[in-house]
């Protein structure tokens, strides 16, 4: 702990001297202004402020019409993000004040001011996060006062205002990096971006300027962000000198991954700084990674872990016998299921370990349970079936996650009910299934090969993967004993 006292006392000393936010050129308009992007994207610009040259401003856009920034705009565009983990098994703790953020503009309320930004030569990258279901098409009007309500619909309407300020020279195109959390968004907001122009009938000089100058690229990102710390936000103002109404807490581990032209690594100087942001060409590589390695670990842990008695990740990294089979799924059966480089996939394993070590964090074994079939189908039957088909064997430890996915789904542990969430047709299979057996109607062996026969729900008829149904009954049969 007393390297982490170290550090919060370093930080905050930067904090302070930190460069006046009046002193920063508007350089990033930032579509949404809640605790995810505060505490990552702001969280970067600002670490990029202090290491290197960038110099970077941020505008900050309310995307939605209810509401606005106000405690951003009271406090000047200023906040602290509060960070703690764990990093090679050491306690790490970061608290810092970030004085990136410029301006706030409500776009429904000051529409004038929003596409005035369009004007600065200085503009030059867009960033996003308004929730998956934000980048989509509708086919509404082009408005002549006020906003359009789509994001990418305010996207283009800002866009447009650019290329006809600037007579469409290829210099003032931007770099634009969605943070939403689906695939490729990159691909998604630009086909967006294109929908409005034709629906629009925006000229095609236009439309060429949006394809050749603006480069859109496709991120995956990753850090949890906890919001505000209601149960240890004393402690923190205590440790940075003051109150602060929009502190936000979250992991220190972060995840950045783009996939972009190769001037936006030489336009984003994050090799200068020991950030966690990778350039590539491949991105569903790394998406991959991410949902074989970390989601399938949280997958593997929730029914075992909550069969166990257990209730949180915390829970099952403090448990013995919990924290070995968590280790020896992700090492013994997920990376040799992967065809990347070994070193590569162990060191994302042991940050995955070390994250779910966090005591900051506490994440309940129900809550990450939320359909949890669909899960089981997408981020650990890749790596069941990839492993069967390398070794020529089943892996032990996915097979028990499985047998276990069947029993949890059985709907109760210790005489309590659990509280299933999934969709409503495949809670009452189940519990079908488990009264026929539980009425000798049919057999444990019976209720497995119904289960796996569900190709709906697995993409295959998984009674064709040898030993599979019989592997799954014995241990079935030993979470029933």
């Amino acid at each position: 702990m007393e390297e982490g006292r170290i550090s919060i006392t370093i930080l905050k000393e930067l904090a302070i001297n930190s460069t006046a936010s009046s002193d920063l050129p508007l350089r990033v308009l930032q579509f949404g202004g809640g605790n995810f992007l505060r505490a990552f994207a702001d969280w970067m610009i600002d670490v990029l402020n202090e290491k290197t040259e960038f110099q970077a401003g941020v505008v900050v856009v309310k995307p939605t019409e209810r509401g606005d920034y106000d405690d951003l705009r009271a406090s000047n565009g200023r906040f602290t993000v509060a960070l703690d983990g764990v990093r090679r098994g050491e306690l790490i703790q970061e608290r810092r004040e970030i004085s990136c953020v410029q301006r706030i503009i409500q776009p429904y309320r000051e529409r004038e001011a929003f596409l005035a930004t369009a004007e600065l030569e200085s503009m030059r990258f867009i960033i996003s996060n308004t929730t998956e279901a934000g980048i989509r098409f509708s086919e509404e009007p082009m408005p002549e006062e006020g906003m359009p309500k789509e994001f990418p619909a305010k996207l283009t309407l800002w866009l447009y205002h650019r290329y006809r300020h600037f007579s469409g020279a290829p210099e003032r195109g931007c770099i634009v990096l969605p943070m939403e959390l689906s695939a490729d968004n990159g691909t998604a907001l630009n086909r967006a971006v294109e929908q409005y122009a034709a629906h629009w009938n925006l000229p095609p000089g236009f439309r060429e300027w949006n394809a050749t100058a603006n480069h859109y690229c496709s991120t995956l990102v990753d850090r949890i962000v906890s919001g505000y710390p209601e149960d240890r936000a004393a402690k923190i103002f205590a440790e940075i000198g003051k109150e602060d109404p929009l502190l936000v807490a979250g992991e220190y581990y972060h995840s950045w991954v783009i996939a972009g032209p190769e001037l936006v690594a030489e336009e984003l100087p994050f090799g200068q700084t020991d950030l966690n942001v990778i350039f590539t060409q491949d991105l569903d590589a790394y998406r991959e990674i991410k949902v074989r390695i970390l989601n399938g670990a949280h997958t593997s842990i929730v029914p075992t872990g909550y069969l166990a008695g257990l209730e949180t990740v915390g829970d099952v990294m403090n448990d013995a016998a919990m924290s070995d089979f968590l280790a020896s799924v992700l090492n013994d059966e997920i990376i040799p299921s992967l065809d990347y480089p070994k070193e590569q996939l162990e060191a994302f394993a042991a940050d995955v370990l070390d994250r779910f070590r966090n005591p900051f964090l506490h994440h309940k074994l129900l809550d990450i349970s939320l359909n949890s079939t669909s899960k089981f189908r997408a981020r650990l039957l890749p790596s069941l079936l990839s492993y069967q088909q390398k070794k020529g064997a089943l892996p032990r430890g996915i097979v028990r996650a499985f047998a276990a996915l069947m029993r949890f789904y059985r709907g109760d542990r210790d005489g309590s009910t659990i509280p299933l969430r999934d969709e409503a047709d495949r809670i009452d299979f189940f519990r079908e299934q488990w009264a026929l057996y539980e009425s000798d109607k049919q057999g444990l062996s019976d209720l497995v090969r119904q289960v796996l026969a569900r190709v709906g729900w697995w993409g295959r008829d998984l009674n064709g993967v040898p030993g599979l149904g019989q592997a799954l009954t014995i241990e079935l049969k030993n979470y029933l004993n």
